[in-house]
């Protein structure tokens, strides 16, 4: 399965590199568009379980990888407000 990493840069500024070991992340996010918080929560939490059970389907197993990603990604959103926007700098 083709590992996708992703850029991101939350409302205060800050940039952070993102895992998905599926290339699922492109049907829900895109390089350069901008995201209120709450949407790109819904959107990259989707994202990452259906790589986690992509994962889970062809190797037996859940990517404990894009679990703690969509965790991490959790947390940090609890910190915005919902209407702050993410914007989604790369997907590669």
């Amino acid at each position: 399965m083709p590992e996708t990493m992703f850029r991101i840069l939350w409302p205060d500024g800050v940039e952070e590199e993102c895992y998905s070991p599926s290339t699922v992340i492109h049907d829900h996010l895109t390089a350069g568009a901008t995201y209120r918080v709450d949407d790109f929560g819904t959107r990259s939490r989707t994202a990452l379980e259906l790589a986690a059970q992509r994962v889970e389907a062809k190797y037996g197993f859940r990517c404990s990888s894009a679990d703690a990603q969509a965790a991490k990604l959790a947390s940090a959103i609890a910190r915005y407000k919902p209407e702050e926007t993410v914007i989604c700098l790369s997907i590669q």
